[in-house]
């Protein structure tokens, strides 16, 4: 009979090794994920660079948020979707900051303010991003599966920017203040207006703007002036051609 006892608290014992250093991966994990993050508020945020780890830790509603969602989505990731959920949940109404869960966050990312920001189920963000408050990763409504989009390295999204449905926006771009992204954008490329257009692509303005997050263009207005111009100069043709053909008259 002692056998199978000393069998029974072998394979316990392997277990609970087992769960053990599994606990140590993911607190290792977590851990750099949120010291990376932490870095990230004192690299981009003019009024953290003298506050301490502690102070960023401490006071700092954007990191609370993140910190959150590492801490759910490793419960997602193990398929605690009610422990997960109830995480979010709660890191929403202390922080106005909604992170599904189910979402993809790489390190450094920097939530600036942050009050209103919503990142959906399926968003995907790569390493080293910074949103502003007000922004919304989000779906419209109209896809499956994959609904929401997808953010590369280095990517800014200004101010009460909404970013919506599977499309991706590549590495290092830049979302002006206010703008809506319906479609996928290329690296290194600034967008602005509603619906976004590309104004600057590596390096190189495509429409006479760049990013200005106080004096946004109008991509609309824009073009209404466009064709202003080209009616004006229509009609001075035109005053021209029947000018000529009463005097040939």
């Amino acid at each position: 009979m002692g056998k199978p006892e000393i069998k029974v608290e072998f394979l316990l014992g392997r277990r609970l090794r087992e769960a053990k250093a599994s606990v140590q991966r993911t607190v290792r994990a977590v851990t750099d994920e949120v010291r990376a993050d932490v870095e990230a508020v004192k690299q981009r945020d003019p009024a953290a660079r003298s506050e301490s780890t502690g102070a960023i830790l401490l006071l700092y509603s954007g990191v609370h948020a993140i910190l959150a969602y590492r801490v759910a989505h490793r419960l997602y990731l193990s398929r605690h979707y009610l422990s997960a959920r109830a995480v979010s949940q709660l890191a929403r109404h202390l922080t106005g900051i909604e992170i599904h869960p189910g979402a993809t966050i790489g390190k450094g990312l920097f939530i600036d303010h942050g009050m209103g920001v919503v990142i959906g189920e399926t968003t995907e963000i790569g390493d080293n991003c910074t949103l502003y408050q007000g922004v919304t990763l989000g779906g419209t409504g109209k896809d499956v599966g994959k609904r929401h989009p997808t953010l590369g390295n280095n990517v800014m999204v200004g101010s009460g920017a909404k970013v919506l449905g599977p499309l991706t926006i590549e590495d290092n771009c830049k979302i002006a203040a206010g703008a809506v992204v319906l479609h996928s954008i290329p690296e290194n490329c600034t967008a602005v207006g509603i619906p976004a257009r590309i104004v600057r692509c590596r390096g190189k303005r495509v429409l006479e703007t760049d990013l200005d997050q106080i004096h946004i263009p109008d991509p609309v207005a824009q073009e209404i002036n466009r064709l202003k111009k080209e009616i004006t100069e229509l009609k001075e043709r035109v005053g021209e051609m029947e000018g000529q053909r009463s005097k040939d008259e």
